[in-house]
């Protein structure tokens, strides 16, 4: 039995956060199976290492919104 990709975009949307999160991980991995199994370790780690900084304080928070319009304008 096929099954319509509206019917599993329908399903996909009703599932939970990271449901959802775990769906698109999977999905990321077959489309790109050359991409490194250790690309989210190695995100894990320099996330660990910069808060690390940011509490020693090397590091100085900047307000979400300001990161947030910055990373937009690169977009654009």
């Amino acid at each position: 039995m096929s099954v319509s990709f509206d019917d599993i975009e329908k399903q996909a949307s009703a599932l939970p956060a990271q449901q959802k999160a775990a769906l698109a991980r999977l999905l990321i991995k077959q489309l790109d199976p050359s991409a490194d199994g250790d690309v989210e370790r190695l995100w894990i780690e320099e996330a660990q290492r910069r808060y690390d900084a940011y509490r020693r304080g090397e590091l100085k928070a900047q307000p979400g919104d300001e990161v947030m319009n910055r990373a937009r304008a690169r977009l654009k």
